[in-house]
């Protein structure tokens, strides 16, 4: 690899990963505030539950990309945040790791590190490896609590790439 390759900027696909992560997460945030019956509470609480642990490893993964310690004990938190709080909290982290993808080269993505993950087990992943964990994590969960609002009538958001794609630029429809 050349040197001018090494310090290329990030490929656009892990940026725009990021991008619709982010849009992900705020369409099922968004359709999970219509849970609010009391029939609902404890359907709308595991949802809750699922994208806070989702939140919660993409701090622990953050500190680990930073080389920093953080202070979870667990993937989850014992109290459960209200959903306006997480929204907001996500909405944070996800702007953060678009950016932080935004400025990353090669060297810094093929960049091995070590870790602890949080039940004592070492770890050793790519900056990449993390990052690309991070997007498959999220999906996997989003459609776990999407499940469940389509277990009270509601359809989910339309959680796919493509989906995003073609909505962040019109323009791709027109082909």
């Amino acid at each position: 690899m050349t040197s001018s390759q090494n310090n290329a900027a990030t490929p656009s696909i892990l940026v725009a990963l990021f991008k619709y992560k982010a849009w992900a997460n705020d369409e099922l945030l968004t359709s999970l505030l219509q849970l609010e019956d009391v029939g609902q509470k404890d359907d709308r609480h595991m949802a809750i539950r699922i994208l806070n642990h989702t939140y919660v490893v993409d701090q622990i993964f953050r500190a680990q990309l930073l080389g920093e310690s953080h202070s979870f004990a667990a993937t989850n938190t014992p109290e459960t945040p209200m959903l306006a709080a997480l929204a907001a909290a996500i909405a944070v982290s996800d702007a953060w790791f678009v950016q932080y993808v935004s400025r990353l080269n090669a060297a810094e993505l093929s960049q091995m590190l070590k870790f602890k993950f949080t039940d004592g087990d070492a770890g050793t992943m790519t900056r990449e490896e993390i990052l690309h964990h991070l997007i498959t994590h999220g999906g996997y969960h989003r459609g776990a609590a999407g499940r469940i609002l389509v277990q009270h009538g509601t359809a989910p958001p339309r959680d796919v790439f493509s989906g995003f794609l073609h909505k962040t630029d019109p323009a791709r429809r027109e082909a």
